[in-house]
C-alpha cells in the first residue's frame, strides 16, 4: 500500500509539473527570435485602423443564415496577414484585459526587442483575437481592450514610444487556427511590423564660401 501511495504520489507530481511547465515553455521566446519574426518590412501596408474598426464590429453583429460558421468566415483584415508577426501567448484574467503578473515577463522580453537597433526603425500593430466562443460582438470588443492594455503596457511600463504603437481588436473575425475556432491558440496578441521610418539622408556637404578677394595692395609712392 505504502509503494502505491508513493507512486500515486510521484505521478501527481510529475503532473504537476508538466502543468506548471505549460504556460511557462509557450512564454519561452527570446529577445532574439522576437526581432528575427518582426525585422524586414519589404512593404509597408495602407492601413485604415478606424475604418478596420468599424467594419469588425458591424461584420460581428450579423446574424443571418447566410452566415458562414466562424471556420469559413473570411479574414477582415487579409493585409496583415503577409507582414511580419509574431504570435506570443498572453495570459489575462477570463473575460477582462487585466494581464496576469506571469506575463509581464513576456511583454518585457518584447518591449527590449523593440528598442534593439535592428527594430528601432519600426512602428508595430498589437493585434488582439478572441476564440469562437460567446457574443461575437462582445469578443471584438474583449480583443481591442486586450490589445490596448499591451500597448499600455508597452508604452507606460517599459517606456516604448507611442509613436511606435498602434492597437486594434480582431474578435473571432480573423481567428489565428480558422480548423480549430474554439482552441485556446485563437486567444494569442500578434505583434505586426506596419511601418518603418525612413532613413534619413546625409545632408550635403557645405561648399565653403570663396574668400573675398584681398585687398589690392596701396602703391608705394616713389620720393
Amino acid at each position: 500500500m505504502r509503494r502505491a501511495g508513493a507512486l500515486l504520489a510521484a505521478l501527481a507530481a510529475a503532473l504537476f509539473a508538466c502543468a506548471g511547465a505549460g504556460p511557462a515553455a509557450a512564454q519561452a521566446v527570446s529577445r532574439d527570435d522576437i526581432i528575427t519574426q518582426l525585422n524586414h518590412l519589404d512593404n509597408a501596408p495602407t492601413l485604415d485602423l478606424p475604418a478596420l474598426r468599424t467594419q469588425t464590429q458591424e461584420r460581428s453583429r450579423l446574424r443571418g443564415r447566410n452566415e458562414p460558421p466562424p471556420q469559413k468566415r473570411p479574414p477582415i483584415a487579409p493585409d496583415l496577414m503577409s507582414l511580419p508577426a509574431l504570435n506570443v501567448d498572453i495570459q489575462f484574467d477570463v473575460d477582462t484585459p487585466i494581464v496576469r503578473p506571469e506575463s509581464y515577463q513576456t511583454v518585457g522580453r518584447i518591449a527590449d526587442a523593440m528598442v534593439n537597433s535592428a527594430l528601432l526603425p519600426y512602428s508595430f500593430l498589437v493585434v488582439g483575437h478572441i476564440e469562437a466562443n460567446g457574443k461575437r460582438e462582445a469578443n471584438v470588443t474583449l480583443s481591442q481592450r486586450r490589445a490596448d492594455a499591451i500597448r499600455d503596457i508597452l508604452v507606460n511600463t517599459f517606456k516604448i514610444s507611442a509613436k511606435r504603437l498602434q492597437s486594434i481588436g480582431l474578435g473571432e473575425e480573423q481567428l489565428l487556427d480558422p480548423a480549430r475556432p474554439t482552441a485556446p491558440v485563437n486567444q494569442q496578441i500578434q505583434i505586426i511590423t506596419i511601418a518603418k521610418a525612413p532613413e534619413e539622408t546625409a545632408a550635403p556637404a557645405a561648399v565653403p564660401s570663396k574668400p573675398a578677394p584681398a585687398a589690392a595692395k596701396k602703391q608705394k609712392r616713389h620720393k
